[in-house]
């Protein structure tokens, strides 16, 4: 036969072993545009997830930020005012009234969340229902006077009490505020500058400031889901929180007292204990407090001089023990390794083993191996990570380990792979569950088998034909 026989495989010369390796690598590099669709596919779902749990939870609250109280009380300054008028400078004097804020000396408060998950389908989120119970007490610094504020200019009788709370949609019906054993009527609106001016108030005669204290008592009862912030504003805040909810998450600018506080499996009791030293700011206040954001667990205290406060929150988060897409997210990322593995292997059956792999093979390989992401998704948003992990990669090594039993024409050398595939998925899985090391394993995964490869092609003439007929 001549060399026309070439294409009914009688006689051909094989590609070098470099050019085979330049081909794997550029199928490799182009398995990476399905694999970078199958993150934004996690993406994609995270977000419609996300928009499921705002539309389970609406009417029944936010994320709440709780605020207060804090008394407002109006005072009288005079404005000097020079014109022109019929050709002569007149000076005016301008009766404004202005107010002031004034925190609490000392602030208690105690919370107890109950808490259930409302589902939709395959999404649930978790809501809460609170009673938030407290005393406030308020005094006049010592030092008051060096706010250039005069005793008789304030009106006591016009003072307002003023609570902060984000989500107004989650109060309750049975709120109580007292003053001086006397309830109060509340009102809605005119909230706090930590709550974005949200929340409710009550009229209140503060005149007994005059001569000394004004006690409050307050309870306080609202829903919401996923966390509760308070902002913390007293020369003394005293707050404790306790759920049954096992996984609680404690972030913002304070943390709660370790030697007080406790989690365990049947719930958590948390205890904060923050002074207005350490939050910066006075407790009379000529300006609204800066709109708290509890969203980043690393928050700093940022003053703004225009609203005279500090935005600063404690927060206590019920998170979900298992973070699916960020976790399916994160083994997306480790699909190279994979490919490149499987890759790698097969290559060494083509160079070493006398066994010939056509390109086509290696491209159905890689996408049953990208499939994997795909199955690992679906499976997760229904029975969970672990099980769809055990899922996804049983039926991903059965696929590859019947096809290259064709392909390698040995059920032997295709045990070797699928041996090799349940060993990367173990690895993988480890990884996912070890994150402090996972960049310790990954590399020296790597390191190892590159030492292989290595030395398993140490003698092979990466330039030359490989010379093999079929006959």
């Amino acid at each position: 036969m001549d060399e026309t026989d070439d294409n009914f495989g009688v006689a051909r010369e094989e590609r070098s072993p470099g050019r085979k390796f330049l081909m794997v690598l550029l199928m490799g590099f182009l398995l990476t545009i399905p694999l970078f669709a199958t993150w934004l596919l996690v993406y994609d779902r995270q977000s419609q997830s996300e928009t499921a749990q705002h539309s389970i939870v609406s009417g029944w609250g936010g994320e709440q930020i709780f605020a207060g109280p804090k008394l407002v009380l109006p005072y009288n300054v005079a404005l000097q005012e020079t014109v022109e008028q019929n050709g002569k400078t007149v000076t005016r004097t301008n009766i404004v009234q202005r107010e002031f804020f004034l925190a609490p000396e000392k602030l208690t408060l105690d919370s107890g969340l109950k808490t259930s998950t409302k589902k939709r389908a395959i999404y649930e989120v978790v809501v809460y229902d609170t009673n938030v119970i407290g005393s406030a007490m308020f005094r006049l610094p010592d030092d008051f006077e060096r706010n250039g504020i005069a005793m008789e200019d304030i009106d006591f009788a016009g003072a307002e009490l003023r609570f902060g709370l984000s989500d107004a949609r989650g109060l309750a019906g049975d709120n109580s505020v007292t003053v001086e054993d006397e309830k109060l009527s509340l009102k809605p609106g005119r909230g706090l500058g930590e709550t974005g001016n949200s929340g409710f108030y009550a009229w209140v005669d503060a005149s007994a400031l005059v001569e000394g204290g004004l006690a409050a008592d307050f309870a306080v009862r609202f829903k919401g889901n996923e966390s509760l912030t308070i902002a913390p504003h007293a020369g003394l805040t005293e707050w404790t929180v306790r759920s049954k909810w096992p996984h609680p998450s404690f972030t913002g600018l304070f943390l709660p007292e370790a030697e007080e506080s406790k989690v365990t499996a049947e719930g958590f009791e948390a205890k904060y204990v923050i002074t207005n030293l350490a939050l910066g700011s006075s407790l009379v206040s000529m300006q609204q407090g800066a709109q708290v954001n509890p969203g980043s667990a690393l928050e700093r205290v940022q003053f703004q001089p225009d609203s005279g406060g500090a935005a600063a929150s404690a927060t206590v988060n019920l998170i979900q023990p298992v973070d699916l897409y960020g976790q399916v997210d994160r083994a997306a990322k480790y699909g190279f390794l994979i490919i490149g593995f499987t890759f790698v292997a097969f290559l060494l059956f083509d160079l070493i083993g006398g066994v010939r792999i056509s390109s086509v093979q290696y491209i159905l390989i890689g996408a049953a191996l990208v499939l994997f992401f795909v199955l690992l998704l679906a499976f997760a948003e229904i029975i969970g990570f672990a099980l769809a992990f055990i899922a996804a990669s049983a039926a991903t090594i059965g696929l590859i380990t019947a096809y290259s039993a064709s392909v390698l024409s040995s059920w032997r050398s295709a045990s070797l792979v699928g041996g090799l595939l349940a060993g990367l998925y173990g690895a993988i899985y480890i990884l996912l569950s070890l994150q402090a090391y996972s960049l310790l394993i990954g590399s020296l995964l790597i390191f190892t088998a590159l030492a292989g490869v290595m030395f398993v092609t140490r003698r092979l003439d990466w330039s030359s034909s490989l010379g093999r007929t079929k006959a």
